[in-house]
């Protein structure tokens, strides 16, 4: 039994004194195969300092060491010691054979510090000295991918498709179909999760799949998929959107209706089912269940603003001007700008007679909405009423060249232009 079994075993006996006097004894006495052997095991072990200190023993011996100066900073590394990990790989001559492992290692690390350019340079390095590489290759497929270079990561996915299937258990079609999907290339993304779920099923591979389907605008595919997944798990909360958008699409209001509120069963915390339901029950003629499903999706986000306008629409409709003012103020005063909101705020205190509350917000939204003519006549009308001819005239004119042959414009403006004089 070797020095390096020796102190395995005694560690898993639970023996530390002992395990320590055969490390110290390899430390001080070792061969260099017997300490390198054995700083391998204290790494898989979990010694990481203890690891370090024998590898530092070897590079005192052999400080040009490639193979050594690449096991030093992947000890550097696992202790989250980034710096010295990429300073011990700096040392590596480009002549070493280890050098092409130290440029992915020094890949890793400047893709985990948000430096992607650096991090793809140092992998196309590594890919001048090892062409053929497929972990290069792959490497760069990932880093590519994971910035949203999708053309790069296809075209490095698919010449590695040339000769395997998988690298390191990761499923090649799978990385080409999310690729796909991601650039929006859904038919060739579909094509590719149709390989990876002929060689097994995969529940999120069936939900990409379903999802792809459904961007595609193949709702009947998208149905079937992820129907698929409801099957095979009713938790998985993620598929009950897509799958009752899927149902509307194909105008089942009635069962896109029944999905999303079983999804809401799963999880009553996603807000875009609740407002998603709220829409389908809008269209069913069912305002009061609307009103409800929009207001849970607003007490789960007060600033959600699909639902707030849809729900202000809504209020509109009903005549139920100051819940739209409770609704909307609170957010204004935290600064909210929507113009939409704005709007509907506005007209709102124009019904409830609170005019200044009505001209500020007209005013605000204004700003944005210059060119928006239902606007316009709403704010340009109040102007009148209220008696500010200067700001009306503005408006009015925005109006007429619009819609020149508006006669109704045309004598506002004249109306305004005489007053004036």
């Amino acid at each position: 039994m070797n020095k390096t079994e020796q102190y395995t075993l005694l560690m898993k006996q639970g023996k530390l004194k002992e395990a320590e006097k055969i490390f110290h004894a390899v430390l001080n006495k070792g061969s260099d195969e017997e300490i390198y052997a054995l700083a391998e095991e204290l790494t898989h072990l979990g010694f990481l300092e203890e690891a370090l200190t024998l590898y530092q023993r070897l590079l005192d011996r052999y400080p040009d060491e490639g193979e050594l100066l690449v096991a030093v900073a992947e000890v550097f590394i696992q202790l989250d010691r980034e710096d010295e990990a990429l300073s011990t790989l700096e040392k590596i001559n480009a002549e070493d054979p280890f050098y092409a492992q130290a440029l992915l290692l020094q890949a890793d690390l400047y893709d985990s510090q948000g430096l992607f350019e650096v991090s793809i340079q140092k992998l196309l390095q590594a890919e001048k000295i090892a062409p053929d590489e497929p972990v290069i290759q792959f490497a760069l497929a990932e880093l590519y991918a994971s910035i949203g270079k999708f053309a790069e990561a296809i075209y490095k996915y698919e010449q590695l498709l040339k000769d395997t299937k998988e690298i390191g258990h990761v499923n090649l079609h799978q990385r080409l179909a999310d690729a796909y999907a991601a650039a929006g290339e859904f038919e060739k993304a579909i094509h590719h999760y149709d390989h990876v779920l002929e060689d097994k099923l995969d529940i999120d591979v069936l939900f990409g799949y379903g999802l792809t389907a459904y961007q595609a605008g193949l709702y009947e595919k998208a149905i079937e998929k992820l129907t698929e997944v409801k099957e095979l798990d009713p938790d998985y909360h993620s598929l009950y959107l897509p799958l009752a958008k899927s149902y509307e699409h194909l105008e089942d209001l009635e069962k896109a209706l029944q999905i999303s509120t079983a999804g809401l069963k799963v999880n009553p915390y996603q807000r875009e089912l609740h407002y998603f339901a709220g829409k389908i029950s809008l269209k069913l003629g069912d305002e009061s269940s609307a009103e409800k499903f929009f207001l849970d999706a607003i007490e789960l986000d007060p600033s959600y603003i699909d639902a707030l306008l849809t729900l202000n629409k809504l209020y509109l409709k009903q005549e139920r001007y100051q819940e739209i003012i409770q609704l909307v103020e609170p957010l204004l005063a935290e600064g909210e700008e929507d113009p939409d909101l704005l709007w509907d705020y506005a007209v709102s205190c124009d019904k409830e007679e609170q005019y200044s509350e009505a001209l500020n917000a007209y005013r605000s939204a204004y700003r944005y909405l210059k060119e928006n003519s239902d606007f316009l006549q709403n704010y340009g009308f109040f102007l009148l009423e209220e008696g500010i001819f200067d700001e009306a005239i503005e408006v009015f004119n925005k109006l007429q060249n619009m819609d020149p042959t508006n006669a109704e414009y045309l004598d506002v403006l004249e109306r305004l232009e005489a007053d004036s004089k």
